[in-house]
């Protein structure tokens, strides 16, 4: 592919996901006029069970939403895998920026957010979704640009697993303390005293999101050596 046609990709791409994280905060926007009048905080307030479903749909219709542009664009599984990197960091990222925009929301990158559901409830500080973001822009740009000086074989097998490996640790490290706290599905529906409708983030398990870093970083150095026109 030319220089000049990555290069409009890049722009029309960078555009629709900009435009897409639009609608996906104008949606929040929605749902905090209903549940949160008075401003977003934990503890989550209970909501239409029917309501829950739906929004565990929108977050799999946002995945499907994320990687089809790619799949438009190219036939190569790795460049496919690149371009729905490059949506979701551009997407999360500009999700935020438009929440701060519509709702000054939030208030710091320090703010505790439920970052997703599936498949259990995801939770942790807004700066730690936006680092990862701008990783997974890192590893789309490296692979992307990579792939012209080394067509095959860019990312190894151990790649593969220091990549794969950290993704892991951070994923526990948003999960790990709403597991611990029992704060389940059902707790986001369920009305009754009996659940953890009361659940507050407590403090970040940064350890486990650091190592994770540290994993996915040496992924992405791993990457850039063997995509090097000298190697």
């Amino acid at each position: 592919m030319l220089h000049a046609d990555i290069k409009r990709l890049f722009v029309w791409m960078t555009i629709f996901f900009i435009a897409m994280a639009f609608l996906e905060s104008a949606v929040v926007v929605y749902l905090r006029a209903l549940y949160y009048p008075q401003g977003f905080d934990f503890p989550l307030v209970p909501m239409d069970p029917s309501l829950v479903s739906t929004e565990v749909f929108r977050e799999l219709a946002t995945l499907v939403m994320l990687l089809a542009p790619g799949a438009l664009v190219t036939r190569s599984a790795l460049e496919r895998f690149a371009w729905f990197c490059y949506g979701f960091g551009i997407w999360d990222i500009f999700y935020y920026v438009w929440l701060k925009v519509l709702l000054g929301w939030p208030s710091s990158l320090m703010t505790y957010d439920l970052l997703f559901l599936i498949p259990v409830p995801w939770v942790g500080p807004v700066w730690a979704p936006c680092v990862i973001s701008l990783g997974l822009i890192a590893l789309a740009v490296l692979i992307l640009r990579g792939r012209s000086h080394r067509p095959s074989g860019l990312v190894d097998i151990p790649a593969w697993i220091l990549l794969i490996a950290g993704a892991l640790l951070m994923i526990i490290s948003f999960t790990l303390d709403p597991l611990l706290q029992s704060f389940s599905m059902e707790a986001l529906t369920d009305t009754s005293l009996m659940t953890r409708s009361d659940y507050i983030p407590t403090v970040h398990p940064w350890p486990w999101f650091v190592a994770g870093c540290a994993l996915a970083i040496a992924g992405l150095t791993r990457i850039h050596r063997r995509g090097c026109p000298s190697t």
